[in-house]
């Protein structure tokens, strides 16, 4: 962008008008520890040409994930994403349209938003699906928040194997409301502990939140769950909701066929990149008897005067659009371009390719969990089912053993103990993808043979 300088006068006239004293006094709310300390090195009067050259030099040190054999996941996965769907969302008239006020001349948009919320609300087995979200994090928190004002009790519990990202987000939400976030422990299998929920559902509590599979991977036993929810009296069964992983759908069953009334989930792994972690696209799915209070918006199909079928906005929640006491939701926009990418991807794979895809990433995944299990001291934390993501406890601290794999053009996974609470320094998160070949999983197990002992 263009450099435009404001000489000193200039910033304390603007400055005054907003009631600074200084510059640095906008940036206040940014922690001091992640300030920058002193100059930025750049030599006073430097030619432009020489100051961009060392900054791309900088730039070129950096490592994207996808430029490297990745078996980084933990939220945001490294795919392979189809030609068809950047072809698709480069057209003009999908990435400079603005959102769809007017029906009349936002057609192709609407269907394209209508075709996702269907294809989601397939998915998870749910009566429909909202125009999606910012990212699943915020989908989540936006629908436990829904789920209390809907039963009116202000008690959320929360699984020990959730997301620690979505958690923070969740308890950023609750943190000015006069709501509760309990966490349910896990059970000796890495998995909820399904006793220790039961003793925690009380009349208080109003929702239960479950992701499937958990943070480690391991695919919770949903049918377990809902035995014991159903042996709990009524006054304290709590709504169940369900953050998914969406590719697991093609191989486990879908959260509405086993009690959940809300599914919410990222669609990143649905034909986008990693991007540096965002921009991201989340979804919501629900029964009928909570459609009114979803968040965002929702595009019905209709017919005209005429009898051509055409898209509409149905139902919008949002304070912007209906008075701000009946909204249930601020949640602003939806991510209507990377919906389209998920919509165009999904197309592509058809039913039977996205079981393939599924089944993929599963295979993959315990091909390599089986070279590790004869690895000398490695083993996997825990002998319970998983989808494509498992943890490694490893003979030495997973981050020596990830920043050795670097060096090797290959990035070895998540150090649990630095962002999960009770994990061990040996813990290692391991993704497996679609997109990892036979020869680069047996590469890895090889190296990490090797590292092992070092």
């Amino acid at each position: 962008m263009p450099y435009v300088q404001h000489t000193e006068a200039d910033q304390r006239e603007m400055l005054a008008a907003i009631g600074k004293a200084r510059l640095e006094d906008l940036f206040s709310a940014i922690p001091a520890e992640i300030r920058l300390r002193g100059p930025l090195g750049i030599p006073p009067g430097a030619a432009e040409y020489d100051v961009l050259r060392d900054l791309q030099g900088l730039a070129a040190r950096n490592h994207p994930a996808g430029g490297m054999i990745s078996f980084l996941g933990a939220g945001i996965y490294d795919g392979l994403v189809p030609s068809v769907v950047g072809a698709i969302l480069s057209r003009s008239e999908f990435y400079t349209a603005y959102t769809p006020y007017q029906a009349e001349v936002s057609q192709g948009t609407l269907q394209t938003i209508y075709e996702f919320q269907s294809m989601i609300a397939h998915l998870t087995g749910l009566d429909l699906a909202n125009a999606s979200m910012y990212d699943g994090s915020t989908a989540l928190a936006e629908c436990a928040m829904l789920l209390t004002d809907h039963t009116h009790r202000r008690r959320i519990l929360a699984p020990a194997g959730l997301n620690p990202r979505w958690r923070a987000v969740l308890d950023t939400y609750v943190s000015d409301l006069d709501l509760e976030v309990v966490t349910v422990p896990n059970g000796p299998d890495g998995r909820m502990d399904l006793a220790a929920l039961a003793t925690l559902c009380n009349d208080g509590t109003g929702v239960l939140l479950l992701q499937q599979p958990n943070f480690f991977g391991l695919v919770e036993d949903t049918t377990a769950l809902q035995r014991v929810l159903q042996g709990l009296p009524a006054e304290r069964r709590p709504e169940l909701a369900v953050a998914v992983d969406p590719v697991s759908l093609g191989v486990l069953v879908p959260p509405g066929e086993y009690g959940a009334v809300i599914a919410v989930g990222e669609g990143q792994s649905l034909g986008l990149p990693q991007f540096f972690g965002g921009p991201l696209v989340g979804f919501v799915a629900c029964d009928r008897a909570h459609v009114r209070k979803i968040p965002g918006r929702l595009v019905g199909a209709t017919q005209d005067s005429e009898g051509r079928r055409g898209y509409v906005l149905t139902l919008q929640t949002r304070e912007q659009h209906i008075r701000r006491e009946k909204a249930t939701s601020n949640i602003c926009t939806n991510q209507a371009l990377l919906a389209l990418a998920v919509t165009v991807y999904l197309a592509a794979l058809g039913e039977g390719g996205f079981r393939e895809l599924a089944h993929m990433c599963l295979v993959k995944a315990h091909r390599l969990g089986d070279a590790i299990r004869r690895l000398p001291g490695y083993a996997l934390r825990w002998d319970t089912p998983y989808f494509r993501e498992f943890v490694v406890r490893c003979p030495r601290p997973a981050r020596d053993l990830i920043a050795a794999a670097k060096s090797h053009g290959v990035v070895a996974g998540l150090d649990l103990a630095a962002h999960m609470p009770g994990c061990d320094e040996r813990d290692l998160l391991v993704a497996v993808t679609e997109k990892r070949s036979d020869a680069e999983i047996d590469h890895f197990a090889a190296l990490l043979g090797r590292l092992g002992g070092r």
